[in-house]
């Protein structure tokens, strides 16, 4: 997701622009303008050289780079067509290949890039992100704890004049996002910040914060429709089952063995637990959000954990399978899911974390690094 700017996907089936795989197909044709006059437009494709000849009848549509889709595009005109832009040009194409008729242009420009890339990039290089794990009103302090290879407490104050924004329930889009507030914000929420982190790295002064539910489910695959793209899932905690639904923004993944292995160990040891804290003495817990179960944040900073690991489709899971999902408040659609996760289940029982095990051994109060997560801004 955080490369989308660095190789602009179109693939025209989902209605999407694709630097990456641009070419010409039987009635279209997607890359980048190489030249311009008056009467057609020379791209530059993966299949090569093509010359798109225009008319009176041609659309211009101009695809905004932060919702590069094509129910998004905006009317737009020939003088918006630059050199650099990366364009889809539908109609159809010679039997050759060389030359097209066309019928409407989809635009996405060399400057709206650049333009995103340098605000995406304040997000990575300014940026702070993680789990709420507690929340002070009086101070207006957030306490986060970061996910992935390693995990540490940072306390965040938003500055006066900071821009509160918030996931909608039902996406994990950035760009679905509304205007929120402080009191919107809840334990387990996800959060991200831009900002000025101290030399330390404890403390954090945010201009905008971006956050969000997304509540997650642990449990055993108990059955697969892959035509429909559900999942059923028993929940570990709740010993129900639950219908996960993959979209095409769903992000599967799955650890590598090793890896889950080495990392399950560090955090039995102590070296990354990112579980919740609970009560000891008289210390009262923060304030949960009772509708969502252990949530969390997107790693940032040096990169998104989560897209490290192995990439893989609904069809390389099975039945029996053990993995964890999070998805959007409203729980309609799968954010993030993970699989080869075992590991972490184990070493939580073995080093004697809480869990639901009531006799049976199994555990499901263990965390999974990099499941936290949504959209990214």
């Amino acid at each position: 997701m955080r490369k989308i700017f660095l190789s602009t996907l179109f693939v025209f089936c989902v209605f999407a622009f694709s630097a990456a795989a641009q070419g010409i197909k039987q009635n279209l044709a997607s890359g980048e303008v190489t030249a311009i006059t008056a009467s057609k437009i020379t791209l530059k494709t993966t299949d090569g050289v093509i010359d798109a000849n225009l008319s009176s009848t041609t659309e211009y549509k101009r695809v905004p780079p932060e919702n590069p889709v094509l129910k998004a595009a905006v009317a737009s005109s020939f003088a918006e067509v630059g050199v650099g832009d990366k364009v889809l040009i539908t109609g159809l194409v010679s039997d050759d290949k060389k030359t097209m008729p066309a019928k409407a242009v989809y635009i996405l420009s060399k400057s709206d890039i650049a333009q995103k890339q340098q605000k995406d990039q304040e997000w990575r290089t300014r940026g702070i992100s993680g789990r709420v794990t507690a929340i002070n009103p009086q101070t207006k302090e957030i306490t986060v704890k970061s996910d992935g290879m390693m995990s540490a407490n940072v306390v965040i104050t938003p500055n006066a004049d900071a821009k509160f924004m918030r996931f909608a329930q039902d996406s994990a889009n950035f760009n679905d996002a509304k205007t929120g507030d402080f009191s919107q914000i809840v334990v387990g929420d996800s959060l991200n910040a831009v900002g000025e982190k101290s030399a330390d790295g404890t403390t954090f002064k945010a201009e905008k914060l971006l956050t969000g539910t997304f509540p997650q489910i642990k449990g055993n695959i108990k059955a697969i429709n892959a035509e429909k793209g559900e999942i059923t899932v028993t929940d570990l905690q709740t010993k129900k089952d639950v219908i996960v639904v993959i979209g095409k923004n769903s992000m599967l993944k799955k650890f590598p063995p090793e890896l889950a292995e080495r990392m399950a160990m560090m955090q039995a040891g102590g070296g990354g637990n990112t579980m919740r804290p609970t009560q000891q003495g008289n210390q009262q817990l923060p304030q949960q959000n009772p509708n969502q179960t252990q949530g969390g944040g997107m790693n940032r900073g040096g990169g998104d954990f989560f897209e490290r690991l192995t990439t893989i489709t609904i069809s390389d899971l099975k039945v029996g399978d053990l993995i964890g999902v999070s998805t959007t408040s409203n729980r309609t659609t799968t954010v993030r899911l993970v699989a080869g996760v075992e590991p972490f289940q184990k070493a939580a029982q073995a080093s004697g974390g809480g869990g639901n095990r009531q006799g049976s051994g199994v555990n499901s109060n263990f965390s999974i690094p990099g499941l936290d997560g949504a959209g990214t801004p």
